[in-house]
């Protein structure tokens, strides 16, 4: 039943989002089509993530529990990241709402959120905890728990990523690109780290999984992470490259020069 309250009203935001987005194109502001594939392909990815057949695998294998793990906690998230929500919001909203919603995102606590070593310690820390204490088995024997736990991999990831890339999305800080990317390296590597500790010591401990299915998760949050924070990696990396690099400025008719602007 939770299952598929989530479900409606992933389908309900994403219905909104794109009506929204389509309100932009006929009073002729662009909205990149990117943008709502991107939206429509998390929305995507998280109802089936959601969905009562992967509940039940991820449930009783911790294969499972993993595959969703990193559908939810990281595909899911970058792929909304990218789609822009808030900038969106923001174009649509009255005007009041408008700075509503700003105020509220120059908060103090939506400031020390968003920063990325406090999203960092919300979303790779949090695995250290799951996995590493006796949560994790508690999470598969108290429903309350287990969708807190299912929540919060979705918006500690989003949260994270957001701080990282700060863009295409508006954002409520200003830390430069090299602490970004050290904050995201650090993380890959913590987050490898946690992949090795679960397969050479056996954790989660005190759960029904056998050593080979807890060694067949931990090689999938391994390989399957390298994958998804790759490709937050590469986004980054566009992202530093669009402002960082000179741009060609023409002077004359056939004459150009290159310029860096900023």
């Amino acid at each position: 039943m939770p299952s598929t309250i989530a479900i409606s009203i992933i389908a309900i935001g994403t219905i909104v989002y794109l009506r929204a987005a389509r309100r932009q194109s006929q009073a002729g502001k662009h909205w990149s089509v990117w943008r709502q594939l991107s939206l429509v392909a998390g929305s995507l990815l998280l109802g089936v993530a959601l969905s009562a057949p992967v509940m039940r695998w991820a449930h009783h294998d911790l294969v499972g529990h993993m595959a969703q793990h990193l559908a939810i906690g990281m595909l899911v998230p970058l792929a909304w990241v990218l789609s822009a929500p808030v900038t969106l919001m923001l174009r649509v909203l009255p005007v009041a709402a408008a700075r509503g919603l700003v105020g509220l995102l120059q908060s103090s606590p939506a400031r020390r959120l968003s920063h990325p070593v406090s999203a960092a310690l919300l979303n790779i820390g949090g695995m250290y905890v799951l996995y590493l204490t006796p949560l994790f088995a508690a999470s598969m024997h108290t429903p309350w728990l287990h969708y807190w736990m299912l929540g919060h991999f979705l918006i500690a990831g989003y949260l994270f990523c957001w701080s990282i890339l700060a863009a295409p999305d508006v954002s409520p800080h200003t830390v430069s690109l090299r602490v970004r990317g050290s904050v995201l390296f650090l993380s890959i590597a913590a987050h490898a780290m946690l992949g090795k500790l679960m397969y050479g010591y056996q954790w989660p401990r005190h759960t029904t999984h056998g050593i080979e299915e807890i060694q067949a998760a931990a090689q999938l949050m391994y390989y399957g992470g390298d994958v998804a924070e790759g490709l937050l990696a590469l986004a980054f990396f566009a992202l530093w490259y669009g402002k960082t690099a000179p741009r060609v400025v023409r002077l004359t008719p056939g004459v150009h020069s290159s310029r860096h602007i900023r």
